[in-house]
C-alpha cells in the first residue's frame, strides 16, 4: 500500500522532472510573493525575539530554534515598504538557502501566508528594468496565477546581508 506522503513525494519529483516547481506564497502590502517551497523549513507564528545592537533596521533580531540561532529579517523593511504592527496573521517563514560555500537559515517576517502554487519555470517572466531600484534584484521572476501576479523572490540576493 502506498502512503499519502509517498504520493505527495512522487508528485513533487514528477513535477520537478517536468520543470515545474512549487512555491509558497505570502502577502506583503497587498502584493503576493513566492519562494521555492523546497527552501522552506517551517512556518511559525510571530514571537518575541532577541534584538541585535547596531543591526540594520530590517534585521529584527534572532530566535533560538531548537538550538540553532536564526536571524529574523523583516521583508517589508528589506524591500523599503512601510513598517506595520505585527498582528495575529504575521508569520515567520524559516528558510534555508544554499550558497557556493555554505548555507544560511533565516526567518523572514511576512504579513500572512497565502497559498502553494505549482509553477512551470517557463511561465516565469523576467522583471522589466524600469528603475534602478536595488529592490528589483530581489525578484527572480513574475508569474500570473489566475487574475493576480506573483513576484518570485531570489532568496540568495534577499538574504545576502
Amino acid at each position: 500500500m502506498i502512503s499519502a506522503q509517498s504520493k505527495v513525494d512522487n508528485k513533487i519529483v514528477l513535477e520537478q522532472a517536468q520543470g515545474v516547481k512549487q512555491f509558497l506564497t505570502f502577502i506583503m502590502a497587498d502584493e503576493e510573493y513566492g519562494v521555492d517551497i523546497l527552501t522552506v523549513q517551517e512556518i511559525r507564528s510571530w514571537e518575541e525575539i532577541t534584538e541585535i545592537p547596531n543591526a540594520p533596521d530590517y534585521l529584527k533580531g534572532v530566535i533560538n530554534l531548537r538550538g540553532t540561532i536564526v536571524p529574523i529579517l523583516d521583508l517589508r523593511l528589506r524591500f523599503g515598504l512601510a513598517a506595520i504592527d505585527y498582528g495575529p496573521l504575521t508569520v515567520v517563514i524559516v528558510v534555508k538557502v544554499h550558497f557556493a560555500q555554505n548555507s544560511k537559515i533565516m526567518g523572514v517576517v511576512v504579513d500572512a501566508v497565502s497559498d502553494v502554487y505549482s509553477i512551470a519555470e517557463q511561465d516565469a517572466k523576467t522583471v522589466p528594468s524600469l528603475t534602478d531600484s536595488e529592490n528589483a534584484e530581489f525578484v527572480a521572476g513574475l508569474v500570473n496565477v489566475g487574475e493576480k501576479m506573483v513576484a518570485l523572490l531570489d532568496l540568495k540576493k534577499t538574504m545576502d546581508i
